[in-house]
């Protein structure tokens, strides 16, 4: 193991349930304090040379790695800002080890926060949550490419909520499983109740009681129907007042800062992959190969294939992601598919989830040094992915060769908005009111010369299409 090797020391969670919570810096870097404890380290603190966030929807500043630092009485030389996108954790991780292992940065401090429970609370009563903060002037670094996510057509028609569009995928998965309506309902509320067991035995988890499939289905105490299949225990839960930070720097500054060598934990793998951009130019909407092009690329740099795998985080903002990534990293959605609960239970704290699901392996992986965890991030609408495999023994990589960007190129299906004329039916998601009806809803076709075709559905067809499996049926559009 090179002097040079990075590696992760320290990680740190808050979350915050009653009352209003600390402005998003300060929330922050208190995690940051606690992952600076965690270490067990001498001097962390004053030796940290660069800090990087997740971008926020709870600071409104350019830079709320200065704010951070401002908070912890740091002035580090460097500060990073990423662009959005759950995937974000994972890149900004990637890019701190990358940082320590070229000499740009001795110790580095990168997390996430996102206090939008109170935030909401506030704008709904018409006040500020706190006083604004100062200007801060632009980053040292911005990560990531900003991107839309849908196309004209999509937004004209109203397809903008991830909630309307994940259901395209989960009806079309559905389908090609050959299973009923009925049957794919248990199935996926099966599978979230196993994770809501998960969050029961995590202390930061923003859900924590344990939920059964069938309470899962019920539409009773606020579950309502959110989009055909999902209620709302299905979706992601942003109300959170949630921030984790993690602490990565050389073996041999870990050495020098009297670092205990059992804190350390190593990446081993990691890759990036990007869908084709738009949901309509879509190959197969229930599936997703570049997840499976990162996550065999990730393991092929650790050396491992998926039995190798004894920890798994699967990016979990719908049960369509879950399952779609699991098949395509070769897991079964019967084995343990998270460490943290998910996005609904454990809490789904807008682009910084991976951040809390980075920090819970790490506590793992110390108990098992041998063992291997996954985390999979997925940012958008199934589209920007990265997986990383970490452990806490040293990779047999060499450094600078452990994270790449996946070249295998993603071929895209012809979508046609202006067509009119027969169309088979490929999948739909009908939406729903606060009061549980109807209300439209959203078609996938394709047309006879195999574009897609996607429309908004009016109330009466959104209906008729919810009460009985539709895909493959011919439809006029």
């Amino acid at each position: 193991m090179s002097a040079r090797t990075a590696v992760v020391v320290g990680a740190g969670q808050v979350t915050h349930r009653s009352g209003d919570a600390p402005r998003a810096d300060e929330l922050l870097a208190e995690a940051c304090r606690r992952a600076v404890a965690d270490s067990g380290g001498t001097g962390v603190l004053a030796a940290v040379d660069c800090v990087g966030v997740v971008n926020t929807r709870s600071l409104d500043v350019d830079d709320p790695a200065r704010l951070v630092a401002t908070a912890l009485g740091i002035r580090p030389r460097r500060t990073v800002a990423t662009t959005p996108g759950g995937n974000m954790p994972l890149s900004l991780l990637a890019g701190a080890i990358d940082d320590v292992e070229a000499g740009r940065a001795e110790v580095v401090l990168c997390g996430g926060v996102e206090c939008w429970r109170t935030r909401l609370r506030h704008r709904r009563n018409g006040t500020d949550a706190w006083p604004a903060p100062a200007p801060t002037g632009p980053p040292t670094t911005r990560l990531g490419t900003d991107m839309a996510f849908l196309n004209e057509h999509e937004l004209a028609i109203g397809l903008r909520q991830p909630a309307h569009v994940y259901p395209l995928f989960e009806v079309a998965l559905r389908h090609r499983l050959g299973f009923t309506v009925a049957e794919h309902d248990r199935r996926i509320a099966e599978l979230w109740a196993r994770f809501s067991v998960v969050a029961a035995g995590n202390p930061h988890a923003a859900l924590s009681t344990p939920r059964s499939a069938d309470a899962l289905l019920a539409t009773a105490d606020g579950n309502r129907v959110i989009a055909h299949p999902y209620r709302k225990l299905m979706t992601a839960n942003d109300h959170v007042d949630q921030a984790a930070a993690l602490v990565v720097c050389s073996a041999e500054k870990a050495r020098g800062l009297g670092i205990p060598t059992d804190r350390w934990i190593f990446l081993h793998g990691g890759a990036e992959a990007q869908e084709t951009r738009f949901v309509s130019n879509r190959i197969d909407l229930s599936r997703c190969a570049p997840i499976g092009a990162a996550g065999r690329a990730a393991l092929t740099l650790a050396g491992a294939g998926p039995d190798d795998v004894d920890y798994v985080d699967l990016y979990s903002c719908f049960p369509s992601a879950v399952q779609i990534a699991a098949e395509e990293l070769g897991f079964g959605i019967d084995r343990p598919l998270t460490v943290t609960g998910g996005l609904t239970f454990a809490g789904g704290p807008w682009n910084n989830y991976v951040t809390h699901a980075v920090a819970t392996m790490i506590g793992l992986l110390r108990e098992r040094p041998a063992a291997l965890g996954l985390i999979s991030a997925n940012g958008g609408l199934l589209t920007k992915h990265a997986v990383a495999v970490l452990g806490g023994r040293p990779p047999a990589a060499s450094p600078g060769r452990r994270w790449v960007t996946d070249p295998e190129p993603v071929a895209a299906c012809p979508d046609d908005p202006g067509y009119a004329g027969t169309a088979s039916i490929e999948s739909y998601s009908v939406v729903h009111d606060r009061d549980g009806a109807v209300t439209h809803g959203f078609l996938a076709a394709r047309s006879p010369a195999g574009a897609r075709v996607i429309r908004r559905l009016d109330l009466d067809a959104a209906t008729e299409l919810e009460a009985d499996d539709a895909v493959g049926r011919p439809v006029r559009v």
